[in-house]
């Protein structure tokens, strides 16, 4: 996040983080995974009961201690929407550079399954990996953001103006992203790039940069074949199942036989992402696929 002409220490941003790791990152981000804060979809009571709230007050006290330069921040609520709130630090003198940052505060449900000993809104660290609910999603990203930032400004370094939006309802859909966006928009500023610190990693062991994820259409169908309500036992083999209907009318955008997709759904892919597929392919090998577990019987994709 530094202009091009100007070169971070490796060494002392290693020293730094890790100064700031035990006492700050970890416990900021702990203190973070302990409010039961939840997305506004599995909370009938997100808009009353102040957790959001209290995360918000959370990360916003350990943003405080590293007292970055030049920062300011806005909370964007207009009437029936949830909160947006975003964090602005000035660029350093003589950066042009607009970079925006993205994260979200809601959590998603606690599910079952925990092992023994682990929870949802208990911090523990075991090995090397803290466990609970929000910590990687999406907790991180505001704490990781603003120890680099303040990390440039203690090198000296030429840093861009940086915009940090942090949204609270990403897990339940995003209803109100765009028009949140729309209203921030004066203090956000037209970014000159757009990080979204919402992704996956490969594995823990490098800095993983995700350049596109796979898409989801949502789509609602009804189906009619006849005009009344037939019982089944009477109009089968007769009048035609609407379920089979539906899945003739599936298979013509993607065929479950030959995995083909309509042509409208089919683009040329650009060289540039060729490349990246094939350093994935020499770098991972076979492993690409078999850290994801199957059921005994299931085959990959095109194995």
């Amino acid at each position: 996040m530094v202009e091009a002409n100007v070169t971070m220490d490796k060494d002392k941003t290693l020293a730094y983080v890790e100064s700031k790791w035990d006492d700050w990152y970890v416990k900021g981000l702990s203190d973070f995974i302990r409010v039961p804060n939840l997305t506004p979809m599995v909370d009938p009571e997100f808009k009353t009961n102040g957790l959001i709230e209290k995360a918000m007050e959370c990360v916003d006290g350990y943003i405080n201690q590293l007292e970055i330069k030049g920062i300011s921040k806005k909370v964007f609520q207009p009437e029936g929407m949830n909160p947006l709130i975003v964090y602005v630090v000035e660029a350093a003198e003589g950066a042009k550079n607009n970079v925006m940052l993205y994260g979200h505060l809601d959590k998603q449900p606690w599910m079952e399954g925990w092992d023994e000993g682990l929870g949802p809104t208990d911090p523990v660290i075991r090995g090397e990996n803290l466990y609970g609910r929000g910590g990687a999603d999406d907790g991180y990203s505001p704490f990781s953001c603003m120890l680099a930032v303040k990390d440039a400004q203690l090198q000296g370094a030429k840093h861009p103006r940086v915009a940090l939006v942090l949204e609270t309802e990403e897990e339940s859909g995003s209803p109100c992203l765009i028009p949140l966006l729309k209203e921030a928009k004066d203090f956000i500023q037209e970014p000159d790039f757009c990080f979204c610190m919402d992704s996956g990693a490969f594995d823990y062991n490098s800095l993983w940069l995700t350049s596109s994820l796979r898409g989801i259409t949502i789509v609602d169908v009804t189906v009619e074949a006849a005009k009344g309500g037939y019982h089944s036992g009477e109009v089968g083999g007769i009048v035609p199942e609407t379920f089979r209907i539906l899945r003739e009318l599936l298979d013509r955008v993607d065929d479950s036989k030959t995995g083909d997709c309509a042509e409208e759904f089919n683009i040329p892919c650009p060289e540039w992402k060729m490349k990246e597929a094939e350093h994935m392919a020499n770098l991972t090998g076979a492993t690409m696929y078999t850290k994801y577990n199957v059921q005994d019987g299931v085959k990959y994709v095109n194995q």
